[in-house]
């Protein structure tokens, strides 16, 4: 259990205070005060603090001298409604979370919990946990990717300059598609391809996926009134990015944020279905150019990340890596061993779904880049090699 600090002087406040079952809440009206109590006597001791919010700059000057003097702590305001101005006037000097003043010790007890069960990923000394899981490339690996890419790039030069002169030619932009993809690690890089779309094609996306995402399962409507919500809104309460408060029902516990209000329930089973149709690919995608068709019936779009490759951001054979607004619905404990291996040119899924010409749910794509992760060999790559070669021409028109 961490422990609990109240910063403000609101009698009332106090008082609920009082009344959290198990817990024994301390209580000052002093920030400097509230920042010697929140110095830890013992290692990963952490601190969750209730601030009573009050004047604006002095509220400011407190959170940020608490902010800085005590990296272990959780800083939850305590306050009524706040215009845009205000709130990201609390959010940059340092506060992670908001509750409403008159919360009730119920209200109180649930974020305590809340906040209490998400210790290990909450507070800044616990980061560093995360480095224990950082993928390092094998040696054989990284030399068997140097040489057969740096032999490719020359072999396959001519066609590197007939394919850059015909996109130069039928459609004005540049010739190669720089992304940012997130690969082994969740380490962010420029992922280049040759452009097969037109140049605005980024901002046809969202529309086009409502419809056309061959990933996400279709289901019928339903009878139910619902506020916008994603991976984003339960970032932004765990961290501090939007307000949130969490409020109790007749029978059910409601999650509450700028532009939501949700059931806890319906909250988390709208995170697995964002997990479940994190993939995008648009079906006969009407933003490809023509020589994008046939570049990419052929995968000859994808052999500038050879040089990816030959970086080091990649390697030839792994799982593929994803745009941003992908990955970022891949970080739930099931989704995570598929970032712990290496980043690819051609996978295991490609060749044992894509070569079949066969429909793949995503849940079978993460499965396989899973499996990929925790048994790659050199005999392995080796297969996967040679099947891609044989299903390099792409069976559906995606």
């Amino acid at each position: 259990m961490i422990g609990v600090v109240y910063l403000g002087n609101n009698p009332k406040t106090q008082e609920r205070l009082k009344y959290i079952p198990g817990q024994l809440v301390r209580m000052t009206n002093a920030y400097k005060e509230a920042a010697q109590i929140c110095t830890p006597h013992v290692s990963n001791e952490h601190f969750l603090v209730f601030y009573e919010r009050n004047v604006r700059s002095e509220d400011i000057t407190a959170i940020t001298y608490l902010r800085k003097k005590c990296r272990n702590v959780y800083i939850v305001l305590m306050t009524d409604t706040m215009n845009d101005e205000e709130r990201d006037s609390y959010i940059k000097c340092g506060i992670n979370d908001t509750i409403h003043q008159e919360a009730s010790v119920t209200e109180i007890n649930k974020k305590i919990v809340f906040i209490s069960e998400r210790e290990n990923v909450l507070f800044s000394d616990q980061k560093p946990h995360y480095g224990m899981l950082k993928f390092k490339i094998p040696f054989w690996k990284r030399m068997f990717d140097i040489v057969f890419s740096a032999l490719a790039i020359i072999f396959l030069s001519p066609i590197f300059l007939i394919t850059a002169i015909a996109i130069k030619l039928e459609s004005e932009g540049p010739i190669l598609f720089k992304s940012k993809r997130v690969g082994t690690n969740y380490t962010i890089f420029d992922f280049l391809k040759f452009r097969s779309m037109y140049v605005d094609a980024e901002h046809q996306l969202k529309e086009l996926s409502k419809d056309h995402n061959q990933y996400t399962e279709r289901e019928e409507p339903k009878n139910t009134i619902t506020a916008p919500l994603g991976d984003q809104a339960e970032l932004a309460m765990l961290s501090g990015g939007m307000e949130s408060d969490m409020m109790i029902g007749d029978e059910e516990i409601m999650l509450v944020g700028d532009d939501f209000v949700v059931a806890e329930s319906d909250f988390n089973k709208q995170k697995e279905e964002d997990i479940n149709n994190a993939f995008i690919k648009i079906e006969d995608d009407p933003r490809i150019t023509k020589v994008g068709k046939f570049i990419r019936k052929f995968s000859i779009d994808e052999l500038p990340q050879l040089f990816n490759i030959l970086k080091g951001d990649m390697s030839i054979v792994g799982n593929r890596p994803l745009p941003l607004y992908e990955a970022e619905k891949l970080t739930a404990d099931s989704s995570i061993d598929r970032f712990m291996a290496p980043a690819g040119l051609t996978g295991l899924w490609q060749v044992e779904e894509r070569g079949r010409g066969g429909a793949m749910s995503a849940e079978e794509r993460k499965q396989l880049d899973i499996t990929y992760g925790q048994t790659y060999s050199f005999l392995l790559d080796m297969k996967i090699i040679l099947k891609t070669f044989r299903v390099f021409k792409q069976k559906g028109n995606v």
